[in-house]
């Protein structure tokens, strides 16, 4: 794939960060205040379209599983 797709999927992460983040702030629930920020940051580190995918996706579930 291409950078467009990189893009798309760093928007996309971004917006569903933005929500978890914005709910752990207003419900002062740590994980998906953190999950949010991952998020956010992790598209800048990878390069890759699939593993970019894998990741986001495993940072999504997170909080169905972590609680703390």
């Amino acid at each position: 794939m291409d950078g467009q797709s990189q893009l798309l999927l760093g928007v996309i992460f971004g917006a569903i960060g933005w929500g978890f983040f914005s709910y752990g702030k207003k419900q002062k629930a740590i994980v998906p205040l953190l999950t949010g920020i991952g998020l956010f940051v992790f598209p800048y580190f990878i390069s890759q379209t699939a593993l970019l995918i894998v990741i986001g996706a495993v940072l999504m579930v997170l909080p169905y599983f972590v609680s703390i």
